[in-house]
């Protein structure tokens, strides 16, 4: 249960236990504007960052002085600011630890702890304070000397509403033209003045020069006569089109980063994986808590796979597949996985099902290919219309040993193609195969 005392001794009483190095316990009011320096002296501050945690003290006094006197108005603009602020940052420096983040945090907690589900994590919940609230009290980054019982209880796979991931860009968009338009409010585009055009005397004059002629002697002068157009060299015939493959199939490793239930969908589960994106990159987002450039995907694995399997491990994941929203959540990309075949009619999902395991030194993002058809590289997305995917997925199987392979007979366009193997293992760039615990002679997908 946590204290519900007052944020300054919640605050005070924090600092003392867990830095006494550092806070002295005979000081009665820290000079906390200056202390982040010496609580945290493997990190640097500059003056721009000083200047933030001045501003997030001053913040959460005020925030203190709302909760203090009943203003609720005030107190939810200041938390609907705070939780946009922490929407793409792990603290409120971004990345690094500040005095500003305990201070918010000994003043947040006892909140958070009454707050409803809904008030969490539902539709206009505080996502980001709560993750935010979690993150301070367990990361080794504050190292908090905070006993067990007093800690506020999150579930961090009870999410009831994930919320769109803010692009980057955009954000960094938005803050530019912000400032521009604080520093300079008549470069608003909506709100600068029309310029006055010319007079149609003046546009017909214009045109009339355009066009050759003269407007002193009011009469056109003579056009150039046009030159003969050399005959055009014939079109080389083009290149014959490469056979189609498998590899075309964006196949990478993946890292689960964390999974939950679909807010929405009883048989899905949502999952962060990151799988080796370049920042910015398109489908994706970046993540809070962890900094990296991650895919957010829907999977119909819930009742089937053990949500506990799904979290911290490596997958196969399918990265140039068209993304569709599932349920309110839109998914990038797909995680392979095996399942025994049935016969036709019967139900291809009852289970059970077994994810596809990389080789476990394959890092997040790494190739993934079938040997023998590894040429050439995968399409940036997959045409919906040209059903790629669903012409090489029913060759993908596993063996009698348990590893992933493509069988070229089971697929009437690539069957007997010269020079090709009739069954090519899936392997990661690095070397390795890529296996599945249990299921054998199962279809992948």
């Amino acid at each position: 249960m946590a204290t519900a005392a007052a944020p300054e001794s919640s605050l005070l009483s924090l600092l003392y236990r867990s830095y006494p190095n550092v806070i002295s316990p005979d000081a009665t009011e820290p000079d906390y504007l200056h202390a982040s320096a010496k609580v945290f002296p493997q990190a640097t501050f500059g003056e721009a960052e000083e200047a933030d945690i001045k501003q997030w003290l001053h913040t959460a006094d005020g925030l203190k002085t709302a909760f203090a006197n009943g203003q609720k108005d005030v107190s939810d603009g200041i938390l609907g600011q705070l939780n946009i602020h922490l929407a793409t940052r792990t603290t409120l420096l971004g990345a690094k630890p500040s005095v500003a983040d305990i201070a918010v945090y000994a003043l947040l907690a006892p909140v958070v702890e009454k707050w409803t589900p809904e008030e969490r994590t539902g539709e206009k919940g505080y996502h980001h304070i709560v993750r935010h609230t979690d993150f301070v009290q367990n990361s080794r980054l504050f190292s908090l000397q905070i006993p067990e019982e007093e800690k506020i209880a999150i579930d961090v796979t009870d999410v009831k509403f994930v919320p769109k991931p803010v692009d980057p860009k955009e954000e960094k968009e938005r803050k530019k033209r912000e400032k521009a338009s604080a520093a300079n409010p008549d470069a608003n585009p909506e709100t600068k003045p029309l310029v006055v055009g010319q007079g149609k005397a003046d546009k017909a004059a214009k045109a009339q020069n355009q066009a050759g002629a003269d407007p002193a002697a009011g009469h056109k002068t003579t056009k150039k006569e046009k030159k003969e157009k050399a005959p055009k060299a014939p079109k080389p015939a083009p290149a014959p089109a490469a056979p189609p493959a498998p590899s075309l199939i964006d196949l990478r490793v993946g890292h689960i980063l964390r999974a939950v239930n679909h807010p929405n969908a009883d048989s899905l589960y949502v999952s962060t994986i990151d799988c080796g994106d370049a920042p910015g990159s398109d489908n994706t987002s970046l993540d809070e808590e962890t900094g990296k450039t991650v895919r957010t995907v829907c999977s119909g694995l819930n009742g089937l796979v053990p949500l506990e399997e799904m979290q911290g491990r490596k997958i196969v994941a399918v990265c140039n597949l068209k993304p569709v929203t599932m349920r309110g959540v839109k998914s990038c990309a797909m995680v392979l996985a095996a399942s025994p075949r049935v016969a036709e009619g019967e139900d291809s999902h009852a289970g059970p099902v077994e994810l596809v395991t990389p080789p476990a030194a394959a890092p997040a993002g790494e190739r993934i290919s079938f040997e023998g058809w590894n040429e050439g590289q995968p399409e940036k997305q997959l045409n919906p219309k040209k059903k790629v995917w669903e012409t090489f997925q029913p060759g993908f199987t596993t063996t009698a040993d348990l590893e992933v392979a493509f069988d070229s007979s089971a697929v009437p366009s690539v069957h007997g193609q010269e020079g090709k193997p009739a069954l090519g293992k899936l392997v990661a760039a690095s070397g390795g195969i890529c296996t599945v615990k249990s299921l054998a002679n199962a279809t992948v997908r």
